[in-house]
Formats: C-alpha cells, structure tokens, sequence
C-alpha cells in the first residue's frame, strides 16, 4: 500500500463509520477467513462493522470466531440491503469485480459508501475508492495482515484475528505448498502463532471433520478421473445425480482437482462439476510450473484466477463440456508438455 492510501485510510477510520465487509460469492477459507479478520480488527477499534456473505459457504469455516454474526444476503436479504444502504464504507475482499457477488452486484453499485478493495487476483476493476491489489500475494489474508501492519496495529492483532488470519493463509497457499508462498508468508504465519494463532486446531477443523458422504463423493470423483497422457492432464467429472446421491454439500468438492496434480507427470488438472439449479458446469483449473491456467479459463470459460489456480463455468451440457475441453488440449499441447 501506497502512503497516500493508508494516510486515506486513517482518515476514514478516524472518526466513526458504518462499514460493511463484503467476501465473494460461494466464499472459501481466504474470503472468510480475510472478512472475519477485518471485521474483528474494525470492531476493536469501535467501528459499526458487519460481513455480508452474498450466499451460504462450506460447513468447514463455520467454526472462525464471529461466524454467527455474518449476514446471508439469500436467507437474510431485508437486513444485509439495510446495511448496505447505510453503510458509509465498504470493504471488498478476495475478489475485484462487483460480478462475483451475484444478487448483491446492483445495491453495490447503488450505493454511496466509499469502497476499499483489498484482493490478490488479476485485472482488478476500478470501482473502489482505494484499491489495494497484489497479485504476488499468497493470499487476501496475508494482504489484511499487511493492512494492519501498514496502520501500526499489529501488536493489536487478537487471538480471533490470528486464527481466521491463519485459516485463509493456509488454505489459500495448499498449506504451504503453492509458488505464492514465500518467506515473507511464513514470518507472517510464524507472527499470527506468537499472536495465538492455534495452527493444529485450525487445521482439524477446515481438513478432518468430513462427513462420511464427503468421502464417499471423493471416491466417486477419483473412480471418474481421467488420464490424457498426451497432454499430461487429468480431469474429473460429476454429475448432479452423483452429487445428490452422495448427499452434496456446499464445500464437499473443495480441493477435489487437486488431487490429479499428484500424479507424477501431471500439470494441468480439471475437475467438471454440474449444478442444475444455476444451469451450469462449475468448473476449476489447476497447474504446476509454467501453463497459466488463469489466461485458459479466461479465454475459453468465462473465468480467471491466478497462474495456477483458477475458476470457470460452462452453459453447455457435461458431456458437451468436457468434449469442448478435450477439443481445446491440442492447441495447448507444446505448452503443456515443455
């Protein structure tokens, strides 16, 4: 962050605001862990602040301290437009399009709050006030940290700050394992433990409380991975029958596609999930070293992302969807396999 930004920033908080904090739609352990951090350390200093969730999220996170209070704009519509309406700034987090919140879009782009977007991915909009965008970030969370610390408040970061900190730290970075990690990410994560930051605990909570439906549906979806060794890719498929009668839950699939990166000369990896409800093909990419999965799901998937981690969706059938994927590896062929 530039002087100019935080000196902005103090200003703001200086004096006391109605603040909402905003996580992307379908949010994961970095857009929840991020919002609930924010919205501790903007409590501590005697601001009104609320999270606004555009839709429900994985069982997983519901243990992070202030969970109980972030709103649902589906189930708690009436409540999260009033805040929205009276908020006086707006904080977006772990997305940099208005787009990603679904129903939420237009009393955002309706409002007349001020707007702080603090984000990791690529080509950020421009609709905030302040915009904070690093894209060599591990992570959203590890960004509010240097918000903090760029406010002179890191000796203020509580235990709740800590664990919901380390949550979206270490989810977003495979627990360590991605390129974004760096050593700056581990003085940090190493800084959040000394601060109470329970790492064993957090790590039970987001990886071994799976239902045994969960399993079942893995199982499902490795039965159906397949190999393309030509083009070193791998992709599952699963269909809204599988997920139904594997009892889905939201969250159930999360860290599926990465699975086929474990195979020894795999670098691209693609898991195909159906979703008759919004009349889509969910789809995620996954890459090791080199091959931009976040420029392949942009081009070809209405997507984007990071270099080795991205999202994209489809309007046509599975089957119809996978057979445009496979039709699309010979272009990527020399890439894939240099």
């Amino acid at each position: 962050m530039n002087l100019e930004d935080i000196n902005a920033i103090k200003k703001l908080l200086s004096v006391p605001q109605k603040i909402v904090i905003v996580p992307h739609k379908n949010p994961d352990g970095d857009a929840i862990g991020s919002t609930l951090a924010l919205w501790h350390y903007l409590q501590n200093k005697g601001q009104e602040a609320t999270v606004i969730s555009p839709n429900d999220y994985p069982r997983f996170l519901k243990w992070m301290p202030g969970n109980e209070y972030i709103l649902n704009y589906e189930k708690e519509n009436r409540q999260a437009k009033r805040k929205i309406n009276e908020a006086s700034l707006i904080f977006t987090l772990d997305f940099n399009h208005l787009g990603r919140v679904g129903q939420m879009e237009e009393p955002l782009e309706n409002s007349d709050a001020e707007f702080i977007m603090i984000d990791h991915h690529q080509e950020p909009a421009d609709y905030a006030n302040i915009t904070y965008s690093d894209v060599s970030m591990s992570s959203t969370c590890e960004m509010v940290y240097n918000f903090i610390e760029s406010l002179g408040d890191t000796l203020n970061i509580t235990t709740e700050i800590a664990n919901c900190l380390y949550t979206g730290i270490m989810t977003d970075t495979g627990s360590f394992e991605f390129p974004s990690t760096t050593s700056r990410t581990h003085r940090i994560v190493a800084d959040l433990i000394d601060k109470g930051a329970e790492n064993a605990k957090v790590h039970n909570e987001v990886f071994n409380t799976n239902a045994p439906s969960r399993l079942h549906l893995l199982g499902c979806a490795l039965k159906n991975l397949i190999i393309l060794e030509e083009y070193k890719t791998v992709y599952i498929t699963l269909s809204q029958e599988e997920l139904d009668n594997n009892d889905f839950k939201k969250g159930d699939t999360e860290g599926f596609v990465n699975y086929g990166l474990t195979l020894g000369e795999i670098v691209f990896a693609v898991i195909f999930i159906e979703n008759t409800e919004e009349g889509i093909i969910k789809i995620s990419f996954r890459s090791k070293g080199d091959f931009l999965v976040n420029e392949f799901a942009r081009k070809h998937f209405n997507g984007g992302g990071h270099n080795n981690a991205a999202g994209g969706r489809s309007n046509l059938s599975l089957p119809d969807t996978v057979a445009y994927f496979k039709s699309l590896l010979e272009n990527y062929k020399k890439a894939l396999n240099s």
